[in-house]
């Protein structure tokens, strides 16, 4: 089955949609009508990135590089990765994301659960996030909506 990309390539709020708005994201669970987990085929072109420095409090989350060098960057350092290598984030842990430092696409899938009540930090960023009946409610770090 082909599955379409998603229309709109992020929920983020501005300032940090356009630092999102080249990913590309293909809902491959959504479209098998899976409920307890989601996957993504993910393309990140040159100079794009997956997400903002992150973690989830209930969510965990697995990423699988198929094509490209993404850089993984933590909260405790960088980390090329190659095709075929993988990386696993357990809710609470580590803060996260991937970002494309190379001249040519990176495609990844990312997979992650569905557990209702998560929510998300950015410890660099004035963004939390909370998943709010299936849809991302984003709010400053001091409590006032975006």
């Amino acid at each position: 089955m082909a599955v379409a990309p998603n229309k709109v390539p992020s929920v983020s709020p501005e300032p940090f949609y356009g630092l999102l708005k080249h990913r590309v994201r293909r809902a491959l669970g959504n479209a098998f009508g899976l409920k307890n987990f989601g996957v993504n085929l993910a393309l990140l072109p040159p100079g794009s990135r997956s997400a903002m420095l992150h973690r989830h409090s209930k969510q965990d989350e697995f990423i699988y590089v198929v094509e490209g060098t993404p850089t993984l960057v933590t909260n405790q350092g960088e980390q090329q990765l190659a095709p075929g290598m993988c990386a696993g984030f357990p809710a609470g842990g580590v803060a996260h994301c991937l970002v494309n430092h190379s001249g040519a696409n990176v495609v990844y899938l990312e997979v992650g659960d569905r557990t209702p009540g998560d929510d998300a930090t950015y410890p660099n960023d004035d963004l939390n996030a909370e998943l709010v009946d299936g849809r991302w409610v984003f709010s400053h770090k001091d409590g006032r909506p975006y």
